[in-house]
């Protein structure tokens, strides 16, 4: 069991201590501390000590390891730092460079790009930071993107009507955001074997002495995979993650949007009378799966909301905005680390943060979602979905609060 200690003392107690101590002896009081707190102390520490999420990570990963007393302020072999952590931001600033850059408006929310790694290399240059077009293309890579796969760079045949769809989507994002309507965008995170398997990436680790894993990723059939499914607020760059490990059903995704809504979204839009919401044509929330229609229009019963919906067109779900301001921080939060447990996945999930100001609340969603609901012709009939007559309908509606 854990210390009991309020997160008002937490705070106090980093504030005194951290300008005392250098680099190494912070990792070793944080590392301590998480220790200490017992569950869900990572989180906990990250929050009231300042320290990045990977910094706190590898703290705990040290003491648990075993810290022997040293003079050196940086571990043996430890190098020199990234270039992600020598300059804080960097990151985010390639991200924004990359996700205005649409075919369309400047401002668009679209996430693709036509620019080399060289272009991008430069305009970061110009701005000031310190970057190769090689490093450039290694963050890219961790941040979901494959600009030099051919296979990604060449658009090939696609649906005709992409770009438009695009841009309605665009358009109607900023119609709700200039008038303060929530605009959130949803997708279910790849499902993630559930105990001491290898995780790719590098975590710091006393030389000689690192994590011991499987030598297998064979799945336990007695264990479920944990299924993450996520909200990203684009307004208050905050997120949520539900996590199961039952199904990727529509009742479980929909499920997910109302604990967002009931426990961050309500709060943070008060006076909000719709909701906007942008997904992936396929999955639980695919346009045309019947079941996600059914439970958002109970959803939009039960609040009051008038629920528009726009999907991304077949095949461009890298550019699903959750994509790449959520899941791309997460997965870089935990690399290197083995996910041994729901509740091990559900903290580096919550302990994900970036300079940017991005937090994220996750829970486990412990419900049963039985899989193949059918929903017959009768009730989908009746529900209160009108599709949008200007501009595919299929992938563009909204789902008005009448029960």
């Amino acid at each position: 069991m854990g210390v009991e200690l309020s997160r008002e003392g937490l705070s106090e107690f980093f504030a005194t201590v951290m300008d005392h101590l250098d680099e190494q002896q912070r990792r070793v009081v944080a590392g301590a501390m998480v220790q200490a707190l017992g569950r869900g102390g990572q989180a906990r520490v990250v929050e009231a000590s300042a320290l990045s999420s990977s910094t706190v990570n590898r703290a705990t990963q040290e003491v648990r390891a075993g810290v022997e007393p040293s003079d050196r302020v940086r571990s043996p072999g430890g190098g020199a730092k990234l270039a992600i952590d020598r300059q804080p931001g960097l990151l985010e600033a390639l991200d924004e460079l990359v996700w205005p850059e649409a075919r369309g408006h400047p401002m668009s929310p679209l996430r693709w790009t036509s620019k080399s790694t060289y272009n991008l290399a430069d305009a970061l240059h110009s701005d000031g930071w310190e970057i190769s077009a090689e490093s450039v293309r290694r963050l890219l890579h961790q941040m979901g993107y494959s600009l030099q796969a051919p296979s990604k760079t060449r658009e090939g045949a696609s649906h005709p009507d992409r770009d438009g769809q695009f841009r309605h989507i665009n358009a109607t994002a900023q119609q709700f955001q200039s008038a303060g309507e929530p605009v959130i965008s949803v997708d279910t995170k790849k499902k993630e074997l559930v105990g001491n398997y290898h995780n790719d990436g590098t975590e710091w680790q006393p030389s000689g002495e690192p994590l011991e894993v499987n030598g297998h990723d064979f799945p336990d059939p007695e264990v479920p995979k944990a299924i993450p499914y996520g909200v990203y607020d684009i307004a208050n760059n905050e997120g949520w993650v539900s996590v199961g490990d039952v199904a990727d059903t529509s009742e479980f995704a929909v499920e997910s949007i109302r604990r967002w809504w009931n426990t961050l979204g309500a709060d943070r839009f008060p006076h909000a009378t719709k909701l906007m919401i942008t997904a992936d044509a396929g999955g639980s929330n695919g346009y045309r799966i019947r079941a996600w229609k059914k439970y958002l229009a109970e959803l939009a019963a039960e609040t009051g909301l008038e629920i528009t919906v726009c999907h991304y067109p077949p095949g461009t779900s890298k550019w699903n905005q959750i994509e790449h301001r959520m899941f791309s921080f997460i997965s870089m939060n935990w690399r290197g680390q083995p996910l041994t447990s729901l509740r091990t996945i559900i903290e580096l999930i919550a302990a994900t943060t970036t300079d940017t100001g991005l937090k994220i609340h996750a829970e486990l969603d412990s419900n049963w979602y039985p899989k193949g609901v059918k929903i017959t012709n009768t009730e989908f009939a009746a529900l209160p979905v009108k599709g949008h007559q200007a501009f595919h309908p299929e992938w563009n509606y909204t789902i008005g609060p009448t029960p």
